[in-house]
């Protein structure tokens, strides 16, 4: 297979090809023959209302009318907000998931439910009697802040290079990110960097621009890396792996989750695909199987779970999560997740192909550490 930047266009373009197809505005990009008929608004208020509530198409469908009429002077002031509020609709949500209730879906289960003759202490627990664990330091660093020691630090270290030595052998091309990144990056892939409620870190003070910030994910630069990319079909689909540190700006407060679970930062093993928009349905279904066969090869009891809307993000079409079940803490705790993201991330960051065609991204975790 013929890596990503081997196959950045080598077709032969006219010059005004390149110029449209390579700068072209995000405004541009969008799928307007979508977000603007009128006949679609009904069905897109009804799937913002079942996801998080963000966005506004009637915001988006008035706009559009006074910019459609507008003169050439009104037209640059009103094409901001256009851009900014339709910027905020989600993604179309999988047909499957419209009836749904607004509860995940078991798919599958696999594993087989150790019988202990005593109660099993949880990971924070054991970790602590052994030495192998520091968290008495959220005093200076905030809260959820840890250390790994000794077996412990080695055994991440194994799971990972056994996750990537898996990925590798399924075809993926191993790349290194960069966890510094444009605050417009980030929003392209699907995520809000501002406000109270954001998971990002931003970046400031006077050794810093305000528009960086601390990565979630390595999907996020991976993105960055294929960003105004022209790929070419004959290569896809192409699937990438990167490990990175993660930084989140909010932790959980239910109870079973406390300890070094859901942290501000750990390390991610992170798979990334681009795939021709007919095969993407079926790139996540072969995410999903590389998961499966990973938590499976450990010995863990896991459940696949089809997510209902309300607990997609805005760039994903269809996501699938998988929990481990923590005999510790008797509970079912999210290990991964994979997402079919369609064209919603491509159209954003003018990742093409075949003469600006927009494929699908995928991406899925294949593994997350610490995990108890």
């Amino acid at each position: 297979m013929t890596f990503v930047f081997s196959s950045i266009i080598r077709r032969k373009v006219s010059p005004s090809e390149v110029q449209f197809y390579r700068h072209s505005s995000k405004f541009d990009r969008l799928n307007w023959k979508y977000l603007g008929d009128p006949k679609n608004s009904a069905d897109i208020r009804e799937n913002i209302s079942r996801r998080k509530g963000v966005g506004d198409i009637d915001e988006v469908s008035h706009l559009k009318s006074k910019y459609d009429c507008a003169n050439s002077g009104e037209k640059d002031s009103i094409r901001e907000r256009l851009l900014e509020a339709a910027l905020r609709i989600p993604n179309v949500s999988h047909s499957s998931l419209i009836h749904n209730d607004g509860s995940p879906i078991v798919v599958k289960r696999c594993g087989t439910r150790k019988n202990y003759d005593f109660r099993p202490a949880a990971f924070e627990t054991l970790s602590k009697r052994w030495g192998l664990t520091r968290t008495d330091t959220s005093v200076y660093t905030g809260p959820r802040s840890y250390y790994l020691l000794d077996q412990l630090a080695d055994l991440e270290a194994a799971l990972v290079n056994y996750a990537v030595d898996l990925l590798r052998s399924k075809g993926f091309r191993l790349v290194s990110v960069p966890d510094v990144l444009p605050r417009e990056v980030i929003e392209d892939c699907g995520m809000n960097t501002r406000g109270v409620r954001s998971q990002v870190y931003s970046l400031g003070g006077e050794l810093s621009n305000e528009d960086l910030c601390l990565s979630g994910t390595a999907e996020m630069g991976v993105s960055f890396l294929l960003k105004d990319q022209e790929l070419q079909s004959k290569d896809f689909p192409q699937r990438i792996a990167a490990v990175s540190r993660c930084y989140r700006a909010e932790t959980s407060k239910i109870s079973e989750e406390k300890g070094i679970y859901r942290v501000h930062q750990f390390t991610k093993v992170e798979m990334y695909g681009v795939y021709l928009p007919e095969e993407s349905a079926e790139g996540l279904l072969h995410f999903r199987d590389i998961q499966e066969e990973f938590f499976n090869s450990l010995g863990l009891e896991i459940q696949i779970l089809d997510m209902p809307e309300c607990e997609l993000g805005a760039q994903a079409h269809r996501k699938y999560d998988i929990e481990a079940y923590f005999p510790g803490k008797d509970f079912w705790g999210e290990l991964s997740s994979a997402s079919d993201c369609t064209d919603y991330q491509a159209r954003r960051l003018n990742i093409t192909y075949d003469s600006g065609k927009f494929p699908h991204t995928i991406n899925g975790q294949l593994a997350l550490f610490p995990e108890p």
